[in-house]
């Protein structure tokens, strides 16, 4: 018999402690071992009970769902799994958490009543059962420091006709941390504009964005239908939306749409990826990162057959090496390469 994955619930509220074991229990491969009401009861019981995964609360009274985390990861290292809410200091607090080790986390503003309680029981349960497959060792255990921005560097970058190059990013679970280690490295006079697709629930793009922008040399900005693309300058796709890249008369630019419907993640890797094959070709590097599941391996291998370079995220630095095994699989990599070095490698490339 195939063992249960044991997790331990920690929520201030009782109701949500009750409907998230509820959600949980339901699933015949999953086990409610415990619930805490406070991130101190979740700490301690972390400790004595060993669970597989933790579902932690962001915000709760006495000591909040960041600092257990802390606790948690410092003492006793277990995949953990945030539960936030859609506001924007949720939204800067959740980044931290995946900056400190957090697996994944789920917006559960939508889940505030016994109404629509259930609207994030398919979401909590994927994500557990991802979550108890994860390496904790593999995940950061502080947020990296910011680079020193100069006054040069903020200056919005310029256009320049002729973009020879342009570099395309995908990514899922463990995301966040790895796709601020690349951006935070390359340079502001990088000569080539970034596009890149992060697989998180609908609104936290945009606190993305602005954390990636206030830590890089780059400038990085959630992007808006008919974005016009410079080096220089990276485009986070929204939640909800697929972004494409597209040809003008003055150069390349992005339009966001609503289509192609009934695809499991929105916005896709593979419908951006396929894009820039279409539109750059040759000039793209594409490069696809952690996360579960086979988006952006096609859309990979289509910049690899259009004659661009690609990238994978190596096994051994991923959290979930999902998505590029894939892609490696299909034949669409070239190299795979470390988190640690595949800024060096977007930058050999884009010489290529």
């Amino acid at each position: 018999m195939e063992r249960k994955i044991r997790v331990l619930v920690v929520d201030d509220s009782a109701f949500m402690r009750k409907a998230l074991a509820r959600m949980l229990g339901s699933d015949p491969r999953i086990q409610v071992l415990d619930t805490a009401s406070d991130g101190e009861e979740g700490y301690r019981k972390t400790l004595e009970l060993r669970p597989d995964v933790v579902t932690l609360d962001v915000r709760m009274p006495g000591m909040d769902g960041l600092t257990a985390l802390m606790k948690i990861m410092a003492d006793c290292p277990v995949p953990v799994l945030m539960l936030s809410s859609l506001t924007k200091e949720g939204g800067e607090v959740t980044l931290k958490a995946l900056d400190l080790g957090a697996v994944d986390f789920i917006n559960k503003s939508s889940a505030s009543s016994a109404m629509d309680i259930l609207s994030i029981a398919g979401e909590l349960i994927s994500k557990v059962k991802t979550a108890a497959g994860v390496d904790v060792r593999k995940m950061p255990r502080k947020a990296p420091a910011p680079p020193v921005r100069t006054a040069e560097d903020r200056q919005p970058p310029a256009f320049r006709p002729g973009i020879s190059r342009l570099v395309v990013i995908g990514a899922s679970t463990g995301g966040p941390p790895a796709i601020q280690s690349i951006l935070t490295q390359l340079p502001p006079d990088l000569p080539a504009p970034v596009l890149v697709v992060q697989h998180m629930p609908v609104g936290f793009t945009a606190s993305l964005a602005q954390r990636l922008n206030s830590l890089s040399r780059l400038e990085i900005s959630e992007a808006v239908d008919g974005d016009r693309v410079v080096p220089g300058g990276c485009l986070i796709a929204p939640s909800g939306r697929h972004m494409t890249l597209k040809n003008g008369a003055d150069g390349f630019f992005v339009r966001l749409s609503d289509e192609p419907e009934g695809l499991l993640h929105r916005p896709s890797v593979d419908v951006l990826m396929e894009s820039v094959a279409k539109v750059a070709g040759s000039r793209a590097v594409g490069v696809i990162l952690t996360g579960m599941g086979a988006d952006g391996a096609l859309g990979i291998k289509a910049i690899h057959e259009a004659g661009g370079r690609t990238l994978a995220q190596d096994e051994d630095t991923c959290v979930v090496y999902g998505m590029p095994r894939v892609a490696v699989e299909l034949g669409g990599v070239d190299r795979s390469v470390p988190l640690e070095r595949i800024h060096e490698a977007i930058l050999e490339e884009l010489e290529f």
